[in-house]
């Protein structure tokens, strides 16, 4: 499990095939400084095992599913990633409870710069736009953020906006998105629950699950 707030920029060094898959190597050197084999580290949002490890960088296989479903499919060598280690047990949780399980893939559709913060609009897949809500929590790439503006339930082209303050656009990749840019996103493990409850409840009795 992790909390959404990024440790390190981290640059993807090399892909390799593997399977149906990749293997790759990810120079990040705060995380790999203490990486052991097998454990968790969420890459731009991603959980992903460490399978082996150097002083600063760490080796970490992502499966064909994962490849199709999120974003990290299009990553080349010299991508930058958002980094955050496994959080440990009986830690602060800084930003919200966040698996590291992409449940789909935004476009950034606009970027307002201004004097200090600068806000995302950021496409929504249809399938989950009833998860977003203004001021709630949301992650992208890994960041756990506070949505400012969503769009209407009518809206046939969903979309949600964040807004960034100086911290998170130098901490995080971020600060470097442009229009056209895909990022992973996962909505807030506890709006998944509540739609699952209210889909069982509006079933039939004795229906199909």
């Amino acid at each position: 499990m992790f909390t959404g707030i990024i440790e390190e920029i981290g640059e993807i060094t090399a892909i390799a095939p593997a399977g149906d898959g990749w293997r790759l190597t990810v120079r990040a050197p705060r995380a790999a400084a203490d990486a052991v084999h097998g454990e968790s580290i969420a890459v731009s949002g991603v959980c992903l095992t460490v399978v082996g490890s150097t002083a600063d960088t760490f080796d970490t296989d992502v499966m064909k599913q994962t490849l199709d479903v999120a974003a990290i499919g299009s990553a080349t060598v010299g991508t930058r990633v958002n980094i955050e280690k496994a959080m440990p047990v009986g830690a602060r949780l800084g930003g919200h409870i966040v698996q590291g399980h992409v449940d789909g893939v935004g476009e950034v559709l606009e970027v307002r710069p201004g004097a200090q913060w600068s806000v995302l609009r950021i496409s929504l897949p249809s399938d989950l736009a009833p998860l977003v809500v203004d001021k709630g929590s949301i992650s992208v790439d890994g960041t756990s953020l506070t949505v400012s503006a969503v769009s209407a339930p009518a809206d046939p082209a969903p979309w949600f906006e964040i807004s960034l303050i100086p911290e998170t656009l130098v901490a995080t990749t971020l600060g470097s998105r442009v229009v056209g840019d895909r990022v992973n996103l996962e909505t807030d493990i506890l709006a998944r629950h509540v739609e699952r409850l209210l889909a069982f409840r509006a079933a039939p009795e004795g229906g199909s699950r």
